[in-house]
């Protein structure tokens, strides 16, 4: 047996595990089979979330380029002959749409997070579900046997 084994190979986990003849496992190609499946969807849980995590990075990456062009063409628009007061008004209205943007922006993230963890969640509950109903029918089949 080659160390560590792949993953993906459950061939090795399976015939040690046969070898053992664990009692309370009566079907070891079940219990294995229910393993694989279960490391399968850590890894779909883990890619989900890994993928959100790049979106949100991504998305915020842009937020940053696009908030600092425009600080560079607020900074430029108050290179004007406006008087004190007029000048005041629009960095009032800058501050406000600025302020504004960021709210929306941190609610975009926000929610890109939220919908990827979500997600992973969503196929972590469905395989725990699964997995509980594997034990379910494993027991009722060796309370069968005995």
């Amino acid at each position: 047996m080659a160390f560590p084994p792949k993953m993906t190979d459950f061939g090795d986990f399976t015939k040690i595990f046969a070898e053992l003849k664990f009692p309370a496992v009566p079907d070891i190609d079940a219990f294995v089979s229910a393993s694989r499946r279960n490391i399968e969807t850590l890894t779909a849980a883990n890619k989900v979330a890994l993928e959100g995590a790049q979106a949100v990075a991504r998305r915020h990456m842009e937020i940053v380029q696009q908030s600092m062009s425009e600080i560079g063409e607020a900074v430029r628009s108050f290179a004007t002959n406006e008087t004190p007061q007029a000048k005041a008004a629009r960095q009032a209205e800058l501050l406000k749409s600025a302020y504004e943007r960021s709210v929306a922006n941190i609610k975009e993230l926000s929610d890109m997070i939220q919908h990827s963890n979500e997600e992973a969640l969503q196929l972590l509950h469905r395989r725990f579900t699964e997995a509980m109903d594997e034990v379910k029918m494993l027991a009722d089949k060796s309370g069968g046997k005995s």
